[in-house]
């Protein structure tokens, strides 16, 4: 598409236009778009209307457009092309061709209370006890603004009840954005402590013996295309049955409390450079969050942390990529913090490959991931009518093959005695199946191993709804 753009351009019937250099773009039209604002699809754009663009850069910045237009996560396809051009003046008209993805997901609850499915189909015995279920009620696009509305009531091993709505933009310039979220949470079982760095666990059969009150408001600043500022302050009430702060961990909140309350503040900052966020092939992301948990206002809780992350991902041929990842935390304040809050790793992207079984508790931790991958094949898949909803119809699909390679180590000063993998460094790695469905559903299939020379089949899901 490109090349026939440039060719149109040199081709054109007047001589002039063949002899510059540049363009201007002087009109943009959106086909395709139902329920989304042409102006969220604009504000995604490295160039717009009135500009002045060098014809040799034309073609990386429509390319470049288009990918961060799909990774709104509203459209199924997004495509630029050059629809007309006046020859005197060197004006063209671009046009932008999507395809929305579908919005709405009113959706059944169904998932796994632990950490990830390894731990709950092993160590857990696959036991239905801690399982969730539910409705959720999502809207990905609810006025057309690129704003997200969450609903959603959760049973079973977690009763939650939860509320959020994001809104990216709600100023003339689409810089600055507002979102507000409160949760409602009970469980009758409680992670309470963590002994050979594996989480020990309390259930009450009739009693929910750990509740927790959750609210944020959030401000959120974009005045560029890459780099994103987020200031948030929240209200956290946290509490748990006498027999866990007194018996099971009196460091669950320290000093054999059972209640907690606290405010707190963070900055967040971002810069994304990458070319699909859900599994990036190209480009880095950088991320860095400081959080003061405590105002001073109940002492319940004192701590400022700095969360950060680096991940760089480097193609070379066409067929090979290599991604190199990397994290920390960093605790300001030294003293010990209650038991919930000291999570290293173990959780969520600030995980090792092998380690899926063990957590990593701890004041401070650095790791590092690095993933060799290799494109095997890509073709798409044609449901037709035999689907309902237009936008699931047509799926692409791609396999990779991934060489994975990770290294971390979690500094805990005041229950490391307890826990034999902190305070030493970790290696992991191993071989993997990555599927990746429509543009932004992820399975990973892992077979992995660690030094322990421990080794296993371990899946990964990632459904980004």
């Amino acid at each position: 598409m490109r090349i026939l753009i440039l060719l149109a351009l040199f081709a054109a019937p007047c001589v002039a236009v063949a002899q510059l250099d540049f363009v201007y773009i002087d009109s943009i039209s959106v086909r395709g778009h139902k329920k989304t604002k042409k102006s969220i699809i604009l504000r995604e754009m490295l160039v717009g209307e009135g500009d002045t663009v060098s014809l040799s850069d034309l073609s990386a910045l429509m390319n470049r457009s288009e990918e961060l237009i799909m990774n709104t996560g509203l459209f199924n396809r997004a495509e630029i092309s050059f629809k007309a051009w006046e020859g005197e003046s060197n004006k063209v008209h671009l046009l932008v061709d999507v395809d929305e993805t579908w919005y709405l997901y009113p959706v059944p609850i169904f998932e796994l209370a632990d950490r990830n499915f390894n731990v709950w189909w092993v160590e857990q015995g696959r036991s239905l006890q801690r399982l969730n279920f539910g409705m959720e009620f999502a809207h990905l696009n609810f006025t057309g603004n690129r704003d997200r509305l969450k609903i959603s009531a959760k049973y079973g091993y977690t009763r939650k009840y939860a509320l959020s709505y994001s809104l990216p933009f709600f100023d003339k310039a689409q810089t600055t954005g507002l979102s507000a979220e409160v949760a409602y949470l009970r469980n009758r079982e409680i992670n309470y402590a963590t002994t050979g760095n594996k989480q020990d666990f309390f259930r009450d059969g009739e009693n929910f013996i750990y509740q927790r009150f959750h609210a944020n408001l959030a401000l959120s600043y974009r005045p560029r295309i890459k780099a994103s500022h987020e200031l948030i302050a929240g209200y956290r009430q946290n509490r748990v049955d006498d027999i866990v702060s007194r018996e099971k961990n009196p460091d669950f909140f320290l000093n054999g409390r059972n209640f907690q309350r606290y405010f707190l503040l963070a900055y967040s900052f971002s810069v994304d450079q990458r070319d699909v966020r859900p599994y990036p092939w190209k480009g880095s992301f950088f991320n860095a969050v400081l959080e003061k948990d405590g105002l001073g206002i109940f002492g319940d809780r004192d701590a400022l942390t700095l969360w950060a992350s680096y991940r760089r991902y480097l193609p070379f041929g066409q067929r090979w990529s290599l991604g190199l990842e990397s994290g920390a935390k960093y605790s300001f304040i030294r003293h010990q913090q209650p038991y919930n809050d000291n999570r290293a790793m173990g959780f969520g992207s600030m995980s090792l490959h092998g380690y899926e079984y063990y957590i990593m508790d701890g004041l401070d931790m650095v790791l590092g991931r690095s993933a060799l991958r290799l494109q095997l094949l890509e073709w798409g898949l044609d449901f037709g009518k035999a689907v309902p909803i237009q936008a699931f119809r047509k799926m692409p699909v791609r396999f990779y093959l991934s060489l994975n390679n990770d290294l971390g180590y979690a500094n805990d000063p005041y229950t490391g005695q307890l826990n034999a993998l902190s305070n030493r460094l970790l290696w992991g790695g191993g071989i993997g199946l990555d599927i990746v469905l429509y543009y932004d559903k992820v399975i990973q299939i892992e077979y992995s191993f660690n030094d322990l020379m421990e080794n296993g089949l371990f899946l990964h899901l990632n459904l980004n709804i």
